[in-house]
């Protein structure tokens, strides 16, 4: 059993004690259940935004309530029995980062409810019945923002104008890619371009990509939404940096690890905003009658600094819609 394992498990057996020991004292304080299916280094801003949103709302963790983690550690493989983990424990309300991790646990359990930072497109996944009366104890924030894959093609196109091929890096394991891949190959198309699959399933296949990726022709890269992607951003501005690629993400904190441009829902407040569904479930809600809620903005960001190592001079219209633009 490696170190985290213990540290995890020794954790959630102290929750464990924690919850009898109030229980007896008539004064039991509710659990929540974090699951993740990425690392806990890479994790730690967003899960400071969820404590930020309680204790806006006036939790204080430890004093009127307690939380347990669950880190796949990028491996999606593993979020099942995780959440069975989780739910072992008996907690109040399990929070998700991503549909995986959603998915994963509306398997363990349909009685505990879960809410999730970051639902794509969950209708079509079988997680609610609908975005307004969800029906079942899966609810939170969606991702899903139709055209969204189309307007990051428009994008690349717009920077790099005479691009012929645009690489794209997906996670296989990860089951919302099938929908990215054909809203980007769709996307593409439409502007008589070629898309070049590159298969991360975890950072050691980067480089391997990274020179597929040079060897063939590739113009411009797009990183999907993904996890292990995320995760792994620093490597995959150094690797793209390395090839003279410019990258276009979906998070402005890939930007901020070296990527050229990101545009899309903005994490911490995603994240931030949850603390709202668990505080209504907390009071008596049922996850079946709150509505899943819409990211209210896109954003966009531009590294400037990665601009000038590219050698690129950046649109002046992409930077007037740019949100942040760092130096």
């Amino acid at each position: 059993m490696n170190r985290r394992a213990v540290i995890v498990g020794i954790a959630g057996a102290a929750v464990t004690r924690l919850r009898v020991a109030s229980a007896a004292e008539g004064d039991r304080r509710p659990l929540i259940g974090y699951l993740e299916a990425g690392r806990m280094e890479a994790m730690k801003e967003r899960d400071a935004a969820f404590l930020a949103g309680m204790h806006d709302l006036g939790y204080r963790m430890g004093k009127s309530f307690d939380i347990v983690y669950r880190f796949a550690d990028d491996d999606y493989g593993r979020l099942e029995a995780l959440a069975n983990e989780l739910v072992q424990l008996k907690p109040d309300v399990i929070v998700t980062a991503v549909t995986t991790a959603a998915l994963a646990a509306a398997k363990v359990t349909r009685t505990v409810p879960i809410v999730s930072v970051n639902l794509n497109d969950p209708v079509q996944e079988g997680v609610v019945a609908s975005y307004p009366h969800p029906g079942g104890n899966v609810t939170g924030i969606t991702n899903t923002v139709e055209g969204l894959p189309g307007k990051l093609v428009e994008i690349a196109l717009e920077l790099m104008p005479r691009a012929t091929r645009i690489g794209f890096l997906l996670n296989p394991a990860n089951p919302i890619m099938v929908a990215q891949w054909r809203e980007i190959e769709a996307a593409a198309a439409a502007k008589g371009v070629k898309p070049v699959r590159g298969e991360v399933r975890s950072d050691s296949d980067l480089p391997s990509v990274f020179k597929s990726f040079s060897g063939s022709g590739i113009d411009v890269v797009i990183v999907s939404r993904d996890t292990v992607l995320l995760g792994a951003a620093p490597r995959v501005a150094e690797l793209a940096l390395a090839a003279h690629l410019p990258t276009i993400a979906a998070h402005r904190e890939e930007v901020r690890a070296g990527d050229l441009i990101s545009y899309g829902v903005n994490l911490l407040e995603t994240t931030r905003r949850a603390a709202y569904f668990v505080d209504r479930i907390l009071k008596g809600a049922r996850p079946a009658d709150l509505p899943v809620e819409f990211p209210t903005k896109l954003e966009m960001a531009i590294n400037l600094k990665t601009a000038k190592a590219l050698g690129l001079a950046i649109p002046q219209t992409l930077l007037l819609s740019a949100d942040e633009v760092i130096e």
